[in-house]
């Protein structure tokens, strides 16, 4: 059963999504029910036109951050000079950046006017946070996403050069600022760097843990 929403900020049990992990449509992307939906280890999912889809996939794909995976090759080239790294500098840049990146399986883009407002507002706020990569100057490769206690909801990346959101990815592991990295959809490129899939109770059993 997919429950509908209304201007109350609440969402249904996460367990009663449905088996592709969708839970409720309708809402709104206010701040307060964005906050109240990732830390319940739900998130919004759309394309222009749909209406506000709320997901919670039964299995979860995460990194550890003391599991991530970093190449020989990967290695070499963070040793490098070729990238710098900085963090919220131009929050709003990455996520029009990671608006033109689809998801893998999702035609088009999934990033809407609407989410991009209300996620630079989360932002001013202070929940919402970016890592920038550039190049000589150019931004060349970042994220963004959710901080929610000690876990990072991860929500895009894009890459205009090779190696660049690795990169990205690589930084915010290593900052020691996260017990788990929520990746959300599988990609085999997050799983070749350590991804994996894990229960929504064990997902639920950290999340609650890094917010207490």
């Amino acid at each position: 059963m997919i429950f509908r929403l209304d201007e109350r900020i609440l969402f249904p049990e996460p367990a009663l999504a449905e088996e592709d992990g969708l839970l409720a449509v309708g809402g709104d992307l206010s701040t307060e029910r964005l906050l109240l939906a990732y830390a319940s280890g739900i998130f919004p999912w759309y394309s222009e036109g749909e209406p506000i889809l709320w997901f919670s996939p039964h299995e979860r794909f995460v990194l550890f951050p003391t599991e991530l995976k970093i190449s020989k090759s990967m290695r070499k080239v963070l040793r490098s000079s070729l990238f710098s790294v900085t963090t919220n500098q131009c929050f709003d840049d990455v996520v029009a950046a990671c608006s033109t990146t689809p998801r893998e399986g999702q035609d088009g883009t999934w990033i809407t006017d609407d989410m991009k407002a209300a996620y630079s507002l989360l932002h001013k706020k202070g929940y919402a946070h970016s890592v920038e990569v550039w190049q000589q100057g150019e931004l060349v490769g970042g994220l963004y996403g959710i901080k929610v206690g000690r876990v990072f909801c991860g929500e895009s990346m894009f890459s205009r050069a090779s190696n660049a959101s690795k990169t990205a990815l690589i930084w915010l592991c290593q900052t020691g600022n996260y017990e788990l990295i929520d990746c959300q959809v599988y990609t085999e490129h997050l799983e070749s760097m350590g991804a994996r899939m894990i229960s929504r109770e064990e997902y639920m059993g950290i999340l609650h843990k890094s917010i207490a």
